[in-house]
């Protein structure tokens, strides 16, 4: 009985043991992101990046996600991606900028004609060599890279604007971007540093009249609430990026690192889709409640496109101009590539 008895004991200890050899086999990264569920980047975390990588890893790897900003900011995720105590982290393209100039290119304005062209162009080539890119310079590798929340559109208080120089003399709610603030210094506005969280109450009150923001931002934040004039300028994308600290990536085997970029690639697919939907219901939202909404002429937007070459001048030295030469003639926008060149910003 008791030969039978420690054969039961070595058999359950040898099932525990496997057991416990499996789920500490198992590679568990964490994730740091500003997202949240309910919105694109934290619902495609939700829906693909996670079941993916479980599927498809056989349960060997995970994603611990922790949105809204719980464990850091973007640009503190990142280092605290480098300092190990996180895995993953996500950011708009602007700030992965603190790591390296590899992603600048994604936030030249008219860099992009429209979302399709955007994710068309990032999901085939362009995203990949700036990611090869950024892991060399940054520290970081980048799996994919990503919109959130389209373009950026003009709403302001004051007045119908068409044309640049109907601007001139707006006062304008600028983030420290020091692209956006050349862009609505070129407009003709009066660029105004204005917080976010505060942006509804000084277009109601006069502080700011105007803002350059992403449509469906725009419409969580209400603003078409007090700004009744939209125009369709596109021009800044909002970028977004999904890394891995190198260090940690490096010592993820060639079959992890298999399965990683498997589900970070079924994440860029469905944030795209979940994008897109998020602009188109968040301009019809606004255009049902404002008094315009204005697209521009070809020749109008010329005009707009002409205002953002000295921020192009600018960049210089953080994007490579055959890069960019690329990307603009797959568009057909040869009229821009010949506006930069005479103006020696590419």
């Amino acid at each position: 009985m008791k030969l039978k008895f420690i054969g039961k004991l070595l058999c359950a200890a040898s099932v525990i043991t496997i057991f416990t050899q499996t789920v500490a086999a198992e590679t568990v990264l964490k994730l740091g992101t500003v997202g949240r569920l309910g919105m694109p980047i934290g619902d495609a975390i939700d829906q693909a990046l996670i079941p993916t990588l479980t599927k498809v890893s056989g349960g060997q790897m995970s994603v611990e996600p922790h949105y809204r900003g719980s464990l850091c900011g973007e640009q503190t995720c990142g280092e605290q991606a480098n300092q190990g105590l996180l895995q993953l982290w996500t950011s708009s393209t602007a700030n992965f900028g603190n790591f390296g100039t590899a992603l600048s290119i994604f936030d030249l304005p008219y860099i992009f004609k429209s979302i399709e062209d955007a994710d068309r162009i990032s999901s085939t080539w362009l995203a990949k060599k700036q990611c090869d890119i950024a892991a060399e310079e940054s520290g970081h590798v980048c799996l994919t890279v990503y919109s959130s929340g389209g373009f950026r559109q003009l709403g302001n208080a004051s007045r119908p604007v068409h044309v640049p120089s109907d601007m001139e003399g707006i006062k304008w709610r600028v983030t420290k971007s020091p692209i956006e603030y050349t862009l609505i210094k070129n407009w003709g506005a009066v660029p105004v540093p204005y917080d976010w969280t505060q942006l509804y109450q000084g277009l109601q009150t006069g502080v700011v009249s105007g803002q350059y923001v992403a449509t469906p931002w725009q419409h969580i934040a209400k603003l078409h609430e007090v700004a009744k004039y939209y125009t369709q300028i596109g021009g800044s994308w909002s970028g977004n990026q999904l890394s891995m600290d190198k260090r940690q990536y490096d010592k993820l085997s060639d079959q992890e690192r298999e399965w990683l970029h498997m589900a970070a690639e079924a994440f860029g697919q469905r944030v795209q889709e979940l994008d897109r939907q998020w602009v188109a219901d968040g301009e019809a939202a606004i255009k049902s409640e404002i008094k315009e909404w204005y697209v521009p002429t070809e020749d109008e937007l010329a005009l707009w496109r002409a205002g953002a070459i000295d921020a192009w001048i600018n960049a210089k030295g953080t994007f490579d101009p055959e890069t960019a030469t690329r990307v603009l003639e797959e568009q057909g926008m040869t009229d821009f590539i010949d506006q930069l060149k005479a103006a020696n910003a590419l």
